[in-house]
């Protein structure tokens, strides 16, 4: 993969057991805000176990939104909201891209290295690694292991396996059962079942790692964004070797309640506006979060073709997926 972008020097990053919870820019400040926070720092992401920690039974933690369908979020502007007590605290798109500008010799740096001033968010699934052949993979073991169930091949039902919550694909579009603990019991193993198919990834998606190297060469920073558990996020970026190419993680441990959330988050993490940040995603509803949050938006085309080709606001790039 070509790259035409100057290259730049690239500021020094940290590995994947360095990183920790976070401040925002020292010029993200929030108006009004001086008597009730003091000296308190402005917390962005929960306290999260290292790397190398497990949990104290030895087994990988797990992501309570793995198979879960996230809202969209952003769709009127806010960002995030934190509750303090003279009241609730409001943050919107509008004031992290006013508050975030770049200002004195931070302008004049990005002057002279253009490419510095963008940062880049990469979705996990399907722009990092193949997580659409993982899911497939996962319900098809399920139903091989329950009795008499089995996945139809239709596309349609591919759709919803692929995009719905697992509960509503059990109860409605399988119809494996009610909700209860029957249900519960399926949608466990169901994630038992991803972690153990995510423990053999070791490839990422074809020609990201090119790309990765050349906007590493560039300076361009560049975060991955996630709804998996940190230790399994970091641990499949390491053996796949693409940690050294992130900056920033956005996991489950975060606390992001929807898509946009996640992708504010790694744009204040790379200190850099969200205007000024571009996401790489196949989901429609990824794209329409980019566009809530006043990012630019590249679309992977992979499972869902048809709903991107009626839209000419996104760069569009084909995948081995498609359908």
């Amino acid at each position: 993969m070509e790259c035409t972008h100057s290259c730049s020097a690239l500021t020094p990053i940290r590995g994947p057991s360095q990183f920790r919870i976070i401040t925002p820019p020292r010029q993200l400040k929030i108006p009004g805000s001086r008597k009730a926070w003091g000296r308190k720092r402005v917390v962005v992401c929960n306290k999260t176990p290292s790397f190398n920690e497990n949990n104290s039974n030895g087994t990988f933690p797990t992501s309570k939104n793995l198979f879960m369908q996230e809202a969209i979020g952003a769709e009127h502007g806010e960002a995030f909201e934190a509750y303090r007590p003279n009241g609730p605290l409001k943050v919107d798109v509008d004031f992290l891209n006013d508050r975030m500008r770049e200002s004195g010799l931070q302008r004049i740096r990005y002057a002279m290295k253009p490419d510095e001033a963008f940062g880049l968010i990469f979705s996990w699934d399907n722009v990092v690694a193949d997580t659409r052949t993982l899911r497939i993979d996962a319900w098809n073991q399920l139903a091989s292991e329950e009795a008499g169930k089995t996945i139809p091949k239709d596309g349609e039902t591919q759709r919803w396996v692929l995009s719905a919550g697992a509960e509503y694909v059990l109860c409605k579009i399988l119809c494996w059962g009610e909700a209860g603990k029957e249900v519960e019991r399926l949608k466990m193993r169901l994630s038992e079942i991803f972690y153990e198919e995510l423990l053999e990834l070791q490839a990422p998606m074809e020609g990201l790692k090119e790309w990765l190297e050349a906007l590493y060469t560039a300076g361009v920073p560049c975060a991955v964004a996630s709804s998996l558990d940190r230790y399994n996020l970091l641990a499949a970026l390491q053996r796949m070797g693409l940690q050294k190419y992130f900056q920033a993680i956005v996991s489950d441990e975060d606390g992001m309640e929807s898509i946009a959330q996640r992708f504010l988050s790694a744009a204040v993490k790379l200190d850099r506006p969200p205007s000024k940040c571009v996401v790489f995603e196949d989901d429609p509803r990824g794209i329409t979060a980019a566009h809530n949050c006043t990012m630019m938006a590249v679309a992977l085309i992979g499972s869902h073709p048809a709903l991107f080709q009626q839209n000419t606001n996104e760069k569009i790039i084909t995948t081995e997926h498609e359908a």
